[in-house]
Order: structure tokens, then sequence, then C-alpha cells
């Protein structure tokens, strides 16, 4: 049989389709993960077993859902793609002899006993029968005629860049090296002198030259050390902050719509890999280069002294490495499962603690402790494996080594009372042994190093091969047509998600220049989905906007956000000073803009009662704010840009009365000769606009001045008559 192909899933929620790339590989097509991200509709909170089917079906799969029971599940075809823990997804490759092998995206190629695999697929139960959902999927003509993704290989000339821009510092680190390994070799012929002339001959003095020259020795390998680690340092920071502005510099260019599918751990932790990579290209790589150039050479004393001792030295170290690789898997599988009931273990403990009084008042201690007892049972079962596993391999690792050691120092004392080897060559020969026998310990963990920085780099790569916001080879317009006006056709707009309702449905609205266009209507209704369009966080799947005559996209996405001033439902405070928040974009704060916007957002008094006024810390970090004092901060920073377009969600909800009636008095001189989009549930925020735009479900139901809509007495008017009480 052949074998199954194994991708590890980039981010916590990729497991469905990273799933189908591996079905897709079986059958001999690769899929890039983005594209197949791309097709299933993946969002936030992952993908559907739905969203999996239609990206299936779209690259030439026959696809069936079912539930299944374990006997249909033992003759449907396999690879299957499984609904597990019913959070998860995960590939079946086969059954066999009760045993089921599973690929887990997060995990890799696990095996389980029908027990254990019952437990995680079984979901529902139907007429008293347990199942699970499966996917089944079977290659279409179609498949095969497909077009695969040609760049499967993981790039390493990536990384090699880095290195190469520090070539002058590494050679100067490969000298170190080649000086420290040679003062290193001298050291065995220096303790063969001492004891086959120094002692037999009893030369005191001859001793005493050796021992300064030994002294010597050690003190120029620990300068070259010294040199070498403040060498090592300046290349692995530089190339660290290196790898890391580069992907700053990727994130910030990619589109709204990527960070909507991601998990901030996601973003967290490929910030976390560049370390990985970076520990490897300057740490595991150039010691286990210094390493394997220690070993060639003291084996290649080793040969001089020796052929026989050289032979059995490499054949049990063969030996060794081959009986450590041998158990890296079923360890690995062990630890895979300990995290399972370890994760359970830790929820267990806090859903004890934190829902304590539910337990004492519905009187389930008893029972949840034993559910809690059972978790235990299970971590001290795999302990035991570990414990006999870890045993397994030290007993047969630490037999074939000290054996090498023993027969070596059989071997060698055995030539010395023959007279092939003098006393002076078996101390030498032993101080070879043991320097080599480091270096292939050190091998082994760097094999574990590079597996890490594979799959960190190709997390990496994945967010370097995206399209950017303002792909280069494309030209933008970095200026606004003489027509500012807003005109919105035909616009439809479903957020990713397979079965997902369309959130705008034909939209045709007009937001004229200079004038203040209010949108209304009940939560949920398309009303933020409009702003972000307006926004370009995301592009519209059906019709277009135009500022003017031109399409909104033909115009630069940094170029028309710097035209928006906008505050939105979810603004953010950074960690900085009132002035740093409000003028975000300027290192050094305008004076007269920054009093102007504190005036029109109404900021004077909060700021005043600060010691440090302006330059008060707030956010995560520093005085805390409430919602109200930061949607003034908000206005206060749409303001300082003064923009030509302003766009707000909601930007006074927060308020009350007293400011709120202030800052829109303010706010309706600084909108004059400006195009303002405002999204409220207050009249008192809208009820001045030249056109309010009723939606409702993502159609346009109503449009008109605030008198209009009252007098129809339609959906407008439910919506604000408890506000104003017009009903009475």
């Amino acid at each position: 049989m052949k074998k199954f192909p194994f991708y590890k899933q980039p981010d916590q929620m990729d497991c469905g389709p990273t799933c189908l790339r591996m079905v897709a590989k079986y059958y001999g097509k690769n899929f890039s993960l983005q594209k197949l991200r791309d097709i299933s509709g993946i969002n936030k909170e992952g993908v559907s077993l739905l969203g999996i089917s239609e990206a299936a079906e779209k690259i030439g799969f026959r696809t069936m859902g079912s539930r299944l029971n374990v006997e249909q599940l033992a003759e449907a075809e396999l690879p299957a793609i499984l609904h597990w823990n019913q959070n998860h997804f995960v590939v079946l490759r086969k059954i066999k002899r009760g045993k089921y092998y599973i690929a887990d995206p997060g995990k890799g190629l696990i095996e389980y006993t029908q027990a254990e695999f019952l437990q995680r697929w079984l979901s529902t139960q139907n007429n008293g029968h347990s199942q699970g959902i499966a996917l089944m999927l079977s290659p279409s003509p179609t498949f095969y005629e497909q077009e695969g993704d040609k760049n499967e290989g993981l790039n390493f000339s990536f990384l090699l860049r880095y290195l190469y821009r520090y070539k002058q510092l590494v050679a100067q680190l490969f000298v170190g090296l080649g000086v420290g390994s040679l003062l290193q070799l001298i050291v065995p012929f220096l303790t063969q002198s001492v004891v086959d002339i120094g002692i037999n001959t009893r030369n005191l003095n001859f001793i005493y030259i050796i021992l300064i020259a030994q002294t010597m020795l050690f003190l120029g390998r620990m300068s070259v050390d010294f040199i070498r680690s403040w060498i090592l340092l300046h290349i692995s920071t530089r190339i660290n902050i290196s790898i890391l502005t580069d992907f700053l510099i990727k994130l910030m260019k990619l589109p709204m719509s990527f960070f909507d599918t991601k998990m901030t751990g996601d973003i967290m932790q490929r910030m976390n890999d560049q370390k990985r990579i970076e520990s490897f290209l300057t740490g595991s790589t150039l010691s286990t280069i210094f390493s394997m150039f220690n070993l060639v050479v003291f084996t290649g004393v080793l040969a001089y002294y020796n052929v026989n001792i050289f032979i059995i030295f490499l054949a049990s170290s063969i030996l060794y490495s081959a009986w450590v690789i041998a158990f890296l898997k079923r360890r690995r599988e062990l630890d895979f499962k300990r995290f399972d009931i370890s994760s359970k273990n830790q929820s267990s403990i806090v859903q004890l603690i934190g829902g304590m009084q539910e337990i004492k008042l519905n009187n389930c201690e008893q029972q949840k402790r034993w559910e809690w007892e059972r978790l235990q049972a299970g971590l001290f079962k795999f302990s035991i494996k570990s414990l006999s596993l870890g045993q397994i391999q030290q007993a047969g690792a630490f037999f074939i080594n000290e054996g090498k050691n023993i027969i070596i120092t059989f071997l060698v004392a055995k030539s010395v009372i023959d007279g092939q080897l003098t006393l002076g060559g078996m101390m030498a020969i032993q101080y070879i042994v043991g320097q080599v026998n480091s270096p292939i310990e050190q091998l082994l963990g760097f094999i574990q190093q590079l597996q890490d920085a594979k799959i960190s780099l190709e997390r990496l790569n994945e967010i370097h091969q995206m399209e950017d916001e303002e792909p280069v080879d494309k030209s933008f317009l970095k200026e606004l047509p003489m027509d500012q006006s807003i005109s919105i056709n035909n616009l439809s707009f479903t957020y990713p998600g397979a079965g997902n309702e369309p959130v705008l449905k034909g939209i045709d609205l007009s937001i004229p220049h200079g004038k203040t266009t209010a949108i209304v209507g009940m939560s949920g209704s398309g009303k933020t989905t409009i702003l972000k369009l307006l926004l370009r966080f995301y592009v519209p799947q059906k019709g277009d906007i135009k500022v003017g005559a031109t399409h909104l996209d033909q115009i630069g996405y940094g170029y028309w956000r710097k035209q928006c001033g906008t505050v939105m439902q979810d603004g953010f405070i950074f960690s900085d000073s009132i002035a740093k928040n409000i003028a975000v974009a300027d290192e050094y704060p305008d004076m007269a803009k920054l009093q102007h916007a504190i005036k029109v957002a109404n900021i004077g008094d909060l700021i005043e009662s600060l010691p440090l006024g302006l330059n008060t810390k707030i956010g995560a970090e520093g005085n805390g704010i409430s919602q109200g004092q930061k949607q003034r901060i908000l206005i206060a920073r749409a303001v300082y840009k003064d923009p030509a377009y302003i766009f707000f969600d909601e930007a006074t909800n927060a308020l009350d009365a007293n400011n709120e009636s202030v800052i829109m008095q303010n706010l309706e001189d600084f909108f004059k000769g400006r195009t303002v989009v405002v999204v409220a549930h207050r009249l008192s925020t809208v009820k001045n606009a030249d056109n309010i735009v009723v939606l409702d479900k993502g159609i346009i139901i109503e449009q008109g001045t605030h008198t209009e809509l009252t007098k129809k007495r339609g959906e407008y008017y439910n919506l604000v008559k408890n506000q104003l009480e017009l009903g009475n």
C-alpha cells in the first residue's frame, strides 16, 4: 500500500482544508492550502462539512456526507474525512485488524484501537444505534484533469538570504569553529606525549612544557568560544529582527479579510515561529556543523590510531541512532494522546472551580469528582505506557553505548598489553571516543529541530506567498476624481462560510458629495457591512462601488483610507498617551489640529482632570477609560485626520445625552463640505441627515429625510417611535 501523504495544519481552524489537501495528494494532485481555504469558505470558526464537500466537488471529487455506524464505516471507500471530537476533522486512512489509522492534521499519523476510535468519532444516536459523521470522497475524471499547484516544496532559499547578508560574520564564525576544532584536536596528542614521553622517561621539565602548552590551548579555545558567542549573538539578533520585520511588513500589506479568517493565536504563533527559525539558523545549524566537523576530524584521528576500533565505533553509532529514531514515532503518538487527556483534565478543573455554584446547587459534587478521577486514571495509564516505552528505549541505548565503550576499552587495553599501542595512545583514544559521542546525540536533536523549522518555514512562507492588498505589479490612482460622490450599484455580499446567507442583496445607493447619509435598521441588516465594503475591508462578490466615474478598486488602498475618517464599533485604543492615540499616524502631533479635534469630541474636561493631561497613558497598560470616553477619543482621532469622507458606525451609542448633544452640534459644523455616512440606532444621531436609508435583511426598504419617513409611518417610524414616543 502506498504511503499516505501527511500535512500538518498551520492554523487552529485549518483542519478541514488540510484534510482535503491530504486526500487530494493521496490521489496524486497537489493543491495549495490557501486555494482550498478560499473555495471551502473558511472563517474564524473554521469550515463546515458542507464547506469541505463543496470545495472537494470544485476540485473534481464526488462526495457524500453521511451518518454511519461502525459496521457501515468498515465497508466505506477510504480515505474518508471524519468529524472528530465534535470540533475537528481528521482523515481515516485505513482499518486493519481492529486498528483505525488516522491522519490528524493537528497531531500526525496516529493509530487507535476500536474503543479509542469510537469514543472520538461517535456523536449521535439513531434508533438506539450510535453513529458518527463521515464525508466519502471518490475522484471523478474531472479531478485528474485539474491543474495541481506545482510549488509544493519548502523554500529554504528564503532563509539562506538572511544568512547571506552577514556572510562576512558567518565566515569569521567558521574560521573560529575551525580554529577551535584544531586546538581541540591537539589535546589527545599532548595527553599521549605526557604519558609516553614525560612519564616513561621521567622527564618532569617536558611535562611542565606540555602542561603549559595545554593551558595555552585551553585559554585559546576559551577566547575563540567567547568571540564566537559574540558573533553568534550579533548575527542571531539581526536575523531575528529581520525575519520579524519582514513578517510584519507583509502582514500589514495583507487585506483585512485575511484577519477575519485568522485566530489571534495563529498569527502570534507565526511570530513565535521566526524565533524557532532564527534559533535553527544560528544555533542548531552552526553548532551541528561544528560538531560534525569535530566528528569527522576525530573519527579520522581514531581511524589513524586503530582501524578496528574505528569500525566498532561507527557500527555502534549507527545502531544507536537507528534505535533512538525507531522510538520517535511511538513516543510522538503517546504524547499526542497524553495531550488530549491533559487538555480534558485542564478543562475539567476549570469547570469544577468555575461551576462550583451550580455543582453545589444541583448536588452533583460526587458525579463531577468521579468524572475528574476517571480522567486521572486515563492519565496514569498513559504515564505507565510512556514510562515503559522510555525505559525500553533507555535500556537499549544504554546497552549499545556502554557496550561499545566496554568493547573499545577492552581492545585498547589488549593493544597496550600486546605492544601494539602505548599507554598514552590508549588515553588519547578514550578522550577521542568521549569527544565523538556528543556530536551523534546532537545530530539526533538537530533532526528534530530541522522538522520544527520546516513546519515554521511553511507557516511563514504561506503568509509571504499571499497576494498583497496593493500588488507591486498593479498601479493604483493616488488622487480623487473631481466628482467625489459615491455610488453603489447592484451590490451583493456574503461572508465566507458554506451555506451563509447573503448579507447584502442587490443594493443600489447614491451617497452625494458634501451630504450626510444615515443608514438605519435592525441588528444584522447589513449596515456595518456596507461601511466595511466602502472602507475596502472586503471585495464585493457582485456589483461595484464608484467614486464619481472611477471604480473604487482603481484607487490605492492606503490613499483611499487616508481620505477617510472612521469610527468603528470595535475601535482600538493603543497603550500610549492620549495625544498619540488621537494623532496615531504622526510621530509629533500637530497641536493646532489636536486642540481642534479635542474641542469637537468634547474631551477637554477629561484631559484637564488628569495630572499629565495629553501625556497621560491610556489603554491596556495605562489609565482605564470608560466606553463613552473611548468613543470620544475615537471621534477625535477621526476629526484629527481632517478627511474628505467620514464613516461612523454607532460612534455615539455609549455617550450620555449631554455629551452626545454637544458633540453632535460640534460635528454638524465639522461635517460641512464633507461626505458623511453614519450608521446608528439613535434618532438623535440620524434625524438631521440629508438622506436616511432603512435596511432590512440586506435590502433597502425605505429612503428619505426624517420628516418624509416619519410621515410614511413605515419601518423607520417603527424603529424610532419608542425613542420619540411618536405613537402617542
